[in-house]
């Protein structure tokens, strides 16, 4: 019975079994782990299965070994160092490719029976990546022929890909596109006995991007000069910090003005609502005077033509693109402002609300955020800004506090009193 053993000194794996009468070794350049192990060992099964049944082609199964009819037996040179077969990629691609699916025909499976796990709305954006961009590309490849260098090479022509906005793709967009590959090739490495090649592929550098919030100054201005229709509806996104999704989604259901509180519990994505984004997003957000009036009015418009607290005229949700284009970036352009997305309404309420001094567990609860981590490191450099909490605290205690002191021991000392 043939075996999976190491090559002592170099701590690769090969095969060791016998043929035709004769032992026969095939080396590989996979290093001794595991999964290279469970691999081999499920290539060794099927090769004696094979021989067994008469049907074992050497020739194709190894078609670089100079074992193969016709040519000279490495194994019978004495003192003469084995030659790997090949690479830890080639070596996939002849020993462990004849055993497993093309791509596509593996994501068919691995779709279907993950998609119950996921919400409709993140299922749309994998179909929208896998057909826009992987299954072109690896589609007819078997899952275990796919080497690293294809990735590679994949990976350098989406960065030639325009993007949206007629850039090249982002690097962000680069490492969703290969995120989702990650877990195809994840999931079919695993059952099918092989290394993936994205296991030591790391994601592009992602440069970090500051948020923008809003001075409450431009808050001002952009609330005095916005149209009335859409007053109330950025007024309660630049004090609530709701997201996108959120706040279009909101349903008058969830709004409780005895309590003044605004429940979220669902979000708008895609056309659909759908559960909130995480499970801490599921929060009461407190309403603020203004707020309050904000949606008080907001009833007197939509209160009994939708069951959303902001629609257009046929009652459904606001579509954000819409709103976006002929709205957002035109009232900012009117007012001489940098161009920056209506997220940036969420990241002005969290500076307003830490400026004003509200505890940081308070502001992440609101946020729907599971910890004052985000906070600090997101947030953390506009509040000295906005508050003077920045040191200058101290450093007026400190000069106050010297200062006496200083005075007191450089006036001249008072004359003695006089003996009696």
């Amino acid at each position: 019975m043939g075996s999976v053993r190491q090559l002592s000194g170099r701590g690769t794996l090969f095969l060791d079994f016998r043929y035709c009468g004769q032992r026969c070794r095939e080396y590989t350049a996979l290093p001794d782990t595991p999964a290279n192990r469970k691999r081999l060992e499920k290539v060794l099964a099927k090769i004696e299965a094979e021989i067994a049944a008469g049907t074992f082609d050497y020739a194709s199964t190894f078609p670089t070994s100079r074992n193969a009819p016709g040519a000279q037996p490495v194994v019978s040179q004495v003192g003469v160092a084995p030659r790997p077969v090949t690479t830890v990629a080639a070596a996939a691609a002849e020993v462990a490719a004849p055993s497993t699916p093309t791509f596509r025909d593996f994501v068919s499976t691995w779709l279907a029976e993950h998609q119950v796990e996921w919400r409709r709305s993140h299922i749309k954006v994998l179909n929208s990546t896998l057909n826009g961009h992987l299954l072109p590309a690896f589609g007819d490849k078997p899952v275990g022929t796919i080497t690293k260098s294809d990735v590679f090479s994949f990976r350098a022509k989406l960065a030639e890909k325009p993007g949206r906005t007629g850039e090249k793709l982002s690097a962000k967009r680069i490492n969703n596109i290969l995120a989702v590959m990650r877990q195809v090739m994840a999931d079919a490495a695993d059952r099918h006995g092989f290394v993936s090649p994205l296991a030591t592929v790391k994601p592009l550098k992602v440069r970090k991007s500051d948020v923008q919030p809003f001075t409450l100054e431009e808050v001002d201005r952009i609330l005095k000069t916005v149209r009335m229709d859409w007053r109330d509806y950025l007024q309660v996104r630049f004090l609530t910090g709701m997201r996108t999704g959120e706040v279009n989604g909101l349903k008058w259901k969830y709004v409780d003005f005895v309590h003044r509180l605004i429940l979220i519990r669902e979000t708008f994505v895609l056309g659909e609502d759908e559960y909130t984004k995480t499970d801490s997003s599921q929060r009461d957000i407190q309403m603020s005077q203004p707020v309050y009036e904000a949606l008080k009015r907001q009833w007197e418009v939509s209160g009994k033509l939708s069951e959303y607290v902001f629609c257009n005229r046929e009652g459904k949700p606001i579509d954000n693109k819409n709103f976006s284009d002929r709205v957002w970036y035109p009232l900012l352009r009117h007012l001489g402002l940098a161009q920056r997305r209506p997220y940036q309404m969420r990241h002005t309420a969290a500076t307003l609300w830490l400026a004003s001094g509200e505890a940081p567990e308070w502001v992440a609860r609101q946020l729907g955020h599971s910890s004052t981590q985000m906070l600090f490191t997101v947030y953390s450099r506009f509040v000295p800004n906005m508050t003077r909490q920045d040191g200058s605290a101290i450093d007026r205690l400190l000069a106050t506090r010297f200062a006496t002191t200083n005075v007191a021991a450089s006036e001249p000392a008072a004359p003695a009193a006089p003996k009696p």
